[in-house]
């Protein structure tokens, strides 16, 4: 009896075990097995897949859909890819505005910032004058994203008066396009006066600085204001470098009266379309100078700041002809050296 039961109970073990099997096997049969463990081959082929789903889906302009379970990061290119990537690379400007100080550099920079193939520095980097001794790495840094087909500028108006700064830009790149804004001499330096004055109130009159000794009436060419204006002399150390060729002057005065055609002069000159047009200004009478007119999604028109169009402190007639003579015939060199003249008395 007892053998006889427990061959029994085995029995039943073996059929109720081969039940479970069939049911199983019926049920994968019949598709109801969707998640039977794929093999290690398939799994691999899987996940390979969905990289290249999603490429396809970016090619077509949609963005890629990706199942919840595999949103996490891949291994392989897609999660090595960098969002900067698709904002362009830092690069050593092609182009860039050497001075003068106080004769429009700044507007010049507003306006060509408009254009949509510029990418330009806000600050004055300074680098071929300050700091050159950071290396040409830490001045490629400070230079915005460029994409393909963008030019790359800064402006530092000091350069043109810095001896060291042509030989050094030329041995950075001997193709660098040079723009030099310059203005009358004599208003000029009277500008700088003033600027210099508004930080220092306690600074001795225009006449006590420009004059070596009043009496005798020579001109202190030491005076940075002076010395600023004296152009012809430091156009000879740019041109030991750069050919006439790779230099654009523009006139800090038409570049107030006239903006659109300056601004066509400095885009031919850099290969650029001709896009900052008159229709991107209008004279602001308040301030006495031409501002850009409201951009799109602003409220208000685009000026520069305050200091601009600053009211000048009365300077005696007889000091500023002394000022005029002074700078004639270097005027007059600076018309030959450029090809150019420029209207000043």
């Amino acid at each position: 009896m007892g053998c006889w039961a427990t061959r029994f109970i085995l029995h039943l073990k073996v059929f109720f075990t081969m039940i479970i099997l069939l049911t199983y096997v019926f049920y994968c049969l019949t598709g109801s097995c969707d998640f039977t463990p794929l093999p290690l081959h398939e799994r691999r082929a899987t996940l390979t897949q969905v990289p290249q789903d999603r490429n396809a889906s970016l090619q077509r302009g949609f963005p890629a859909r990706v199942p919840e379970q595999d949103a996490r990061p891949l291994s392989g290119d897609v999660s090595n890819l960098s969002v900067s990537d698709s904002f362009g690379t830092k690069e050593f400007p092609q182009a860039i505005i050497i001075g003068v100080k106080k004769g429009g550099t700044r507007a010049l920079l507003e306006f060509l910032r408009v254009h949509p193939d510029v990418r330009a520095v806000g600050a004055e980097p300074h680098f071929f004058d300050r700091f050159y001794d950071k290396g040409l790495e830490w001045y490629r840094n400070l230079m915005p994203r460029t994409l393909e087909g963008q030019i790359t500028m800064e402006k530092t108006p000091s350069y043109f008066v810095t001896r060291e700064a042509p030989r050094r830009i030329f041995s950075m790149n001997h193709n660098t396009k040079l723009i030099v804004v310059v203005r009358d001499p004599v208003t000029r330096a009277v500008s700088d006066y003033t600027q210099t004055l508004s930080k220092n109130p306690g600074l001795p009159s225009f006449q006590n600085l420009v004059f070596k000794n009043s009496s005798t009436g020579l001109i202190d060419t030491s005076w940075s204001a002076v010395r600023i204006g004296i152009y012809s002399k430091h156009l000879e150390n740019w041109l030991r470098y750069f050919p006439l060729s790779r230099l654009l002057f523009v006139s800090g005065e038409r570049l107030v009266t006239d903006p659109a055609s300056e601004m066509a002069r400095v885009q031919d000159f850099l290969g650029l379309k001709r896009l900052v047009t008159n229709k991107h200004f209008y004279f602001n009478q308040t301030k006495g100078f031409p501002c850009l007119k409201k951009p799109e999604g602003s409220s208000r028109p685009r000026c520069l700041g305050k200091s601009k169009g600053r009211a000048h402190p009365h300077i005696p007639s007889d000091v500023l002809y002394k000022l005029r003579d002074f700078y004639r015939p270097f005027n007059l060199k600076f018309y030959q050296m450029t090809g150019q003249d420029f209207g000043w008395e």
